[in-house]
């Protein structure tokens, strides 16, 4: 390794690593979960002299959650418990993590045990290695998954990245790296309405993708349904593409299409054969369909004029209800020997 390299991996490890894990009813696998990440910290300072802390978010959770959490050991890292006052969703606690993360990389990940703590190793070997600044994982295959759900996730994708400048990757989770200046991009990012895979893929700078099998939860039963996954994919369609506007206004020319070939159909028999066309089915199926197509437009326009709404009403995006920090005991004694043994 040349002295660049070494001088770079040394203000690299000075940085530190923030591991950001926002919580939701994860009482049951927290402390399994915690003692990994303990394990992993203590890794990573002994190969890599990288320090690391944990930002626990709790986004208003009902099953002690909140007091498990406060009860974790800061040993081998830094502990941060961040309340919220409600439950804000998963994208408002993420943000919240962000913003309390106090080193320079930041890891999210999720906390029911089905993001790999041993992973976060490989993240930062190319976050560290191959200078990396956006490392992310995705599904490596969707073959346990129902048929309908695999199509329903590829017509996803293709909506997202239909037209756009910035694809954003097929499969990708919210479990990635970010390098300190990806991570102060993030930051300065002002939108309210957010989705993170998006803004992620958004910044640029250099990413790398790894795939990889999630583990089984490690403990209770997943808050995601199929009211929840809809809401999240509209969110992230009419934050990142306007296909759906698009698709909205090629439907309408081609129903107008349609209906000029009708009309001149019905001139023509009138006119050729002298042949009266039935008025009541004709008007019936017409104003139908035209009304379906209409309510379906404005839909897909209150959506978009919702996050303006949204965007200029500029309400915070959550609040703390309480926030603790506990350092690593071990850490902090060897920083007071240290300061001691200068000082003489």
């Amino acid at each position: 390794m040349s002295g660049a390299d070494q001088a770079r991996h040394a203000a690299a490890a000075r940085a530190g690593l923030s591991i950001v894990v926002p919580v939701y009813n994860e009482a049951a696998g927290l402390a399994r979960l915690h003692a990994d990440l303990i394990e992993l910290a203590r890794h990573l300072q002994g190969r890599r002299a990288l320090s690391c802390e944990v930002v626990y978010v709790d986004d208003g959770s009902n099953d002690g959650t909140l007091a498990v959490a406060r009860a974790l050991p800061a040993a081998g890292l830094d502990v941060q418990v961040v309340s919220l006052s409600r439950n804000f969703g998963k994208e408002a606690a993420l943000l919240a993590g962000l913003d309390h993360a106090r080193l320079g990389a930041v890891v999210f990940m999720d906390g029911d045990g089905q993001h790999p703590p041993a992973l976060i190793e490989t993240l930062v070997a190319h976050w560290l290695d191959d200078d990396c600044d956006v490392v992310y994982t995705a599904k490596a295959h969707r073959s346990n998954e129902s048929l309908t759900r695999r199509i329903a996730v590829k017509a996803f994708y293709l909506l997202l990245n239909w037209g756009v400048r910035t694809k954003i990757p097929e499969d990708a989770g919210d479990f990635r790296l970010l390098s300190p200046r990806a991570a102060r991009a993030l930051r300065q990012l002002p939108e309210r309405n957010r989705f993170f895979k998006g803004l992620a893929s958004w910044i640029g700078f250099r990413q790398k993708r790894i795939d990889y099998d999630p583990a089984p939860r490690s403990g209770g039963r997943s808050t995601w349904n199929f009211r929840s996954l809809m809401g999240l994919s509209l969110n992230g369609l009419t934050s990142f593409s306007l296909a759906p506007l698009r698709i909205a206004t090629m439907l309408g020319l081609l129903l107008a299409a349609l209906a000029l070939l009708y009309g001149g159909e019905i001139v023509y028999e009138t006119v050729v054969y002298g042949e009266s066309v039935p008025g009541y089915p004709s008007v019936f199926v017409g104003v139908m369909v035209l009304g379906g197509v209409q309510l379906i437009m404005l839909g897909v326009l209150g959506e978009y004029i919702g996050k303006v709404l949204f965007e200029i009403k500029g309400r915070p995006v959550y609040f703390v209800a309480e926030h603790e920090l506990k350092h690593d005991a071990k850490r902090d004694t060897k920083l007071d020997v240290t300061m001691h043994d200068a000082a003489e």
